[in-house]
């Protein structure tokens, strides 16, 4: 049988408790990065940011969505597109 115990020598309180504490920040500001990034992938843009993110046209940008390139979302007249939908349909080129 194995051993699976940490012995502590020569460690304050003090400086165990700093140390859990420096470990436990790092992983928060991990998990803080993530989120936000999953986050900005939801947000949703109107018509002209859209087309100031992909730097296309209006007219580009209604063609792909009645070809069905691009999926829009609807609000009464209004229509809105997915930041992380229009990286999806950037698709790389094949040499």
């Amino acid at each position: 049988m194995t051993n699976k115990s940490i012995l502590l020598n020569e460690i304050t309180p003090e400086q165990l408790q700093e140390l859990i504490s420096s470990s436990v920040k790092s992983q928060f500001v991990d998990f803080k990065k993530a989120f936000v990034n999953l986050q900005a992938n939801d947000e949703l843009l109107t018509r002209e940011e859209a087309c100031n993110f992909l730097k296309i046209d209006p007219s580009t940008l209604w063609h792909w969505t009645n070809k069905g390139k691009v999926l829009a979302f609807g609000i009464g007249n209004r229509r809105y597109y997915k930041r992380a939908q229009l990286l999806e349909c950037i698709k790389p080129l094949k040499k």
